[in-house]
């Protein structure tokens, strides 16, 4: 059982140890004592699985105002210009300080390696071969390893906010953590807990990024924003049982072609450039291909044929891919690659400003599950992890207001009482909603989405939110005051806590992202309504919600 009373010593709670949630912590006055909370081992978000690289001008013929234009231009018209100019601006200086730490980017000589990626009007990606967050994360990890102020605590769970009911200022989390759950307070508490890819069906995000942060700071009433764009990627691996792994678009460009299963090249259908077109064209044509000639389209894929690149090529440019194939059993010199389109990035979240300050006195947030303002309605590529890493560093002027009390009194433990049979029942009733939820999602939500699909969606979840609240274990939890613990003698604990409170910020993100993209009746960057297939002018504004209520607000110039 854990020591409730080794919880009250923190002055800073930070959430997720991806990118964002590490440079924060390394970030953070080495004077104070920082907790870093991660649902899985130290090793696992999406940071790591991140392929591409990290933005920045530092090339000779390249500027920040140019990486500032190049933003904007992919934003769609959201991107507030003064958010971009901070994270362009401070880039080189950021990679500088990632080098220091030992991050090895790929060099040539003595340089640093820059390529080009696509929307990029310059080289200007550092990369680390094609596993840059892998790279990134266990320099960061084992810098975090060492240092004093910094307790990592592994396999625990953030339930919730505890918010102070005078002030309305955020004190400290709840936490489930070696079967039991306890109050843990600290003067500030920052989210970093990455996006929220597994509300659909289809993602390339790990099994952990469940929208965890902006469910959580939803509950307790932070601003979000823009939570509707999301983005698609259009050919992931998609084979039962193995990672969403992403095939390059290089790999059209060298001329690979899309076929369905009678063969033939479908693309052309939806745009004259075929598989050439843009990524969302790409991405809404497989889609909507699938939609017709399959059964079931959220599991559903189509294929890409290598096999009209030579050989020579392929073995040249294309070793990764040739691996992970290999290790799904696909020979892509003689077999075509299942593929299919996937969530991959989540451009809204929880509103922040530049030193990532929430509407809730003591929360912050940073990453991909904060909304910055620097992505816009479309993210440009490899800024991703820059945004964790300039906006991580802004946590080193923080100013403590919330004065930790000295040691209050341990709270009492209460034991949560039923019987095996019923919670081996409240446990299948989770694991088949947390089945449907994406599957939801992805039909209604996904790629193409339109009035009539989102109000049977939002409906739905709405009665699956209810049946969510009526179960045992939330009528338990869902009543527990601050400062109540709660211990557990019951199998799988943590397996089935873990699925209750996934489940559970699944339905919340899924309502959230349903009723945003009801709302913004246009098409821009991620968001394509089949209803309102044009941008509208009218339109060119961020969506903000606060508990239920959905409202506009002016971009930044």
């Amino acid at each position: 059982m854990v020591q409730i009373d080794i919880f009250n010593q923190f002055d800073v709670l930070v959430v997720g140890a991806g990118a964002a949630g590490l440079y924060t912590a390394l970030c953070l006055p080495q004077s104070l004592r920082v907790g870093l909370i991660t649902k899985e081992t130290l090793t696992l978000s999406a940071s790591d699985w991140a392929q591409g690289g990290i933005a920045a001008a530092i090339a000779p013929d390249d500027s920040p105002r140019l990486h500032i234009d190049d933003t904007i231009k992919a934003g769609a018209g959201l991107c507030d210009r003064p958010a971009v100019e901070f994270l362009a601006e401070h880039a080189p200086n950021c990679i500088k300080s990632l080098v220091e730490l030992g991050v090895a980017f790929d060099r040539h000589g003595s340089h640093l390696a820059l390529t080009l990626e696509a929307a990029h009007s310059k080289h200007r990606v550092l990369h680390a071969a094609d596993t840059t967050g892998r790279e990134v994360i266990t320099t960061l990890t084992a810098q975090v390893l060492k240092r004093k102020n910094i307790q990592v605590i592994q396999q625990a769970l953030a339930l919730s906010l505890w918010i102070d009911p005078q002030t309305q200022t955020c004190q400290g989390i709840s936490l489930f953590y070696q079967g039991e759950i306890t109050w843990v307070k600290a003067g500030a508490v920052v989210l970093a807990t990455g996006g929220g890819g597994q509300v659909f069906a289809q993602t390339t995000n790990p099994a952990v990024s469940t929208g965890d942060g902006v469910a959580i700071a939803a509950r307790a009433g932070a601003i979000l924003r823009d939570l509707e764009f999301v983005q698609f990627h259009p050919t992931a691996l998609t084979k039962p049982g193995a990672e969403r792994f992403l095939i390059s678009e290089a790999v059209r460009g060298e001329g690979a072609h899309l076929i369905d299963n009678e063969g033939r090249r479908f693309a052309f259908d939806y745009h004259p450039a075929g598989e050439l077109a843009p990524r969302d064209i790409v991405s809404r044509a497989i889609f909507s291909h699938l939609q017709k000639t399959t059964a079931d389209p959220a599991t559903a894929h189509v294929w890409l044929d290598m096999r009209p690149i030579p050989a020579d090529k392929i073995r040249h440019r294309f070793p990764n891919i040739i691996n992970v194939c290999q290790r799904w059993g696909i020979d892509v010199f003689s077999q075509p690659i299942p593929v299919a389109p996937a969530a991959h990035y989540w451009m809204g979240g929880i509103l922040t400003d530049m030193m990532n300050r929430t509407n809730i006195p003591g929360l912050y947030a940073v990453g991909e599950t904060a909304s910055t303002g620097v992505h816009g309605a479309n993210r440009l590529a490899s800024n991703s992890l820059l945004e964790c890493i300039v906006f991580g560093a802004q946590m080193a002027h923080l100013e403590l207001k919330n004065e930790l009390m000295s040691e209050e009194p341990l709270p009492t433990v209460r034991e949560f009482v039923t019987d095996v049979d019923n919670w081996h029942k409240q446990q299948t009733y989770l694991e088949d909603l947390r089945q449907k939820i994406p599957r939801l999602v992805w039909q209604h939500a996904g790629i193409c989405r339109e009035q009539s699909g989102l109000e049977i969606a939002i409906a739905t979840v709405k009665s699956w939110q209810q049946d969510f609240a009526d179960l045992q274990l939330s009528q338990f939890l869902l009543c527990l005051p601050p400062k109540q613990s709660v211990s557990f003698q019951l199998p799988d604990v943590e397996q089935q806590l873990r699925l209750w409170a996934e489940t559970r910020n699944l339905l919340d993100v899924a309502y959230l992202i349903l009723t945003s993209a009801a709302f913004r009746k246009e098409s821009r960057g991620g968001h394509y309504r089949l209803d309102y297939p044009q941008s509208d002018p009218n339109w060119q504004v961020h969506t903000l919600v606060q508990y239920d209520n959905w409202w506009k607000a002016p971009v930044l110039e």
